[in-house]
């Protein structure tokens, strides 16, 4: 019977405990937080708070314990020391314990229905978590413990906490526009023709190895399952050595006679064929004897150079009989035999690919690749990750003057803070406003906050959202 009392006792006893802490709950009130500094500063998360305590009202036997609780992304929680609102009477009871059990309590008593503040201060070791969590506030009204369904969490008063060390401006990237995707391949061959002659022998001299590198061009291309040839184009060069007629006779015919030799070899059912010819090259001797050291060099140039001298056939005349023709003889020997060659360009288009086709040519042959297909790759990674900078990396290599490609490669290095290889690309980035939000993280690094702010603001004003999220940032550094 005696066991009996005792349960029905323990009962009633939990019965009023419960029924006390759930009134005081109800009875309680709010807290908030009126002012907050959050910074990390070295190794150390400072953390400056003051807590409006006017809307919490404690009777005077009772306490309200207030935790500052860290909630990291990822679900990591650091409970910080709890600040101790006490009661009249229960704060003259914490006044005459020993300092031994008070030693690193912080309290403060509450004057209830009167406005009041609550000052908390502290500094912790810094971990990266940190730099993304947000704080709130618990209020254990009970001393049974932060966890337990009586305490009351003031989601309400949650904070970001920025550290300026880590954090990554949002940035915008800039979506190239589909194209159709031609490319071009083009060489030199120095063709040998007997004297006069415009017909090719393929056996003459070196001509098996200057043909065969045109061949090894059109088959490199015609070879490729993804590339169509659109057109083949041959521009024949002579050298200045007799006549501007009869030159012009020669580089005409034996340009000509080249092409057809290539559309003999070949059959392509759209691909155009042209040609073109210049008779007497004067540009690339000039260019030659410019980078040369031959003798009487700068009174050579004077002649090549020499506006006055409208006939071609005149200035060969004045080149020859310069110092006895001992500078033509060196030009005839070194320089003439260079400047008859025939250029030639293998213009032809890569087809489109999806997503998991661009994948497989990014690393092994990136050239086949728009930047809207390099683009959509990045897309399926997560930005600021190896994998999605690397792929702006090697689309501004591919596409070094192309002005979205530099914003976007300037964009990744930011991610990785390079601030020396972003301002290389975006001096070659557009105006625009994802340029003034990259200048706006670019400062931010370097620590200028004042100059961070002007592009933010401005690219806000040029209609990015992104900059509103970096503005709320800068408003948490000192």
């Amino acid at each position: 019977m005696k066991a009996n009392k005792s349960v029905i006792m323990l009962c009633l006893l939990l019965f009023s405990i419960s029924g006390n802490v759930f009134a005081q709950w109800e009875n309680t009130g709010d807290v908030r937080i009126a002012e907050q500094s959050i910074s990390k500063i070295d190794s150390l998360l400072k953390i400056n708070l003051k807590i409006d305590l006017s809307d919490l009202a404690v009777q005077s036997n009772l306490a309200v314990d207030i935790i500052p609780v860290l909630l990291g992304r990822d679900e990591q929680t650091l409970r910080l020391p709890k600040l101790l609102v006490t009661g009249r009477n229960r704060h003259i009871v914490f006044q005459r314990m020993p300092q031994k059990e008070t030693e690193g309590q912080r309290e403060v008593r509450r004057y209830n229905k009167e406005e009041q503040y609550a000052d908390y201060t502290i500094s912790i070791p810094y971990q990266k978590w940190m730099g993304r969590a947000s704080l709130s506030l618990v209020l254990d009204l009970c001393g049974c413990g932060w966890d337990v369904l009586a305490n009351k969490r003031m989601g309400v008063t949650d904070i970001t906490i920025n550290d300026q060390a880590d954090y990554i401006p949002v940035l915008a990237y800039r979506v190239p526009a589909k194209e159709i995707k031609i490319r071009q391949k083009s060489g030199q061959a120095y063709l040998d023709f007997p004297v006069n002659k415009i017909k090719i022998f393929p056996n003459y001299r070196n001509n098996v190895a200057e043909l065969g590198k045109i061949q090894a061009t059109i088959d490199s291309v015609r070879n490729d399952p993804n590339a169509t040839i659109t057109s083949v184009s041959v521009r024949g060069y002579a050298s200045p050595e007799g006549s501007y007629r009869h030159n012009a006779y020669l580089a005409e015919h034996r340009t000509r006679a080249l092409l057809q030799y290539v559309r003999d070899l070949y059959y392509f059912r759209d691909a155009e064929f042209t040609q073109s010819f210049e008779p007497e090259d004067w540009k690339g001797l000039e260019e030659m004897v410019v980078n040369s050291a031959m003798p009487h060099r700068d009174e050579v140039l004077a002649i090549i150079g020499d506006k006055a001298i409208t006939d071609p056939d005149l200035r060969d005349r004045r080149l020859k009989e310069l110092h006895g023709g001992l500078p033509y003889r060196h030009l005839l020997d070194i320089f003439y035999p260079a400047l008859r060659r025939s250029e030639y360009v293998v213009t032809y288009t890569i087809r489109p690919f999806d997503t998991e086709e661009a994948k497989g040519l990014l690393y092994t042959d990136p050239k086949q690749l728009s930047l809207e297909e390099m683009y959509r790759i990045a897309k399926t990674y997560e930005p600021g990750s190896e994998a999605f900078n690397d792929v702006f990396d090697i689309a501004v290599r591919m596409y070094p003057k192309d002005p979205a490609a530099n914003l976007n490669a300037a964009n990744a290095a930011l991610m990785r803070r390079d601030v020396a290889t972003a301002r290389k690309y975006l001096d070659r980035a557009p105006a625009c406003g994802e340029k003034l939000l990259a200048l706006g993280a670019m400062a931010l690094y370097e620590g200028n906050k004042q100059s961070a702010e002007q592009y933010f603001k401005e690219a806000k004003a040029a209609g990015m959202t992104e900059a509103e999220v970096n503005l709320k940032f800068l408003q948490y550094i000192p």
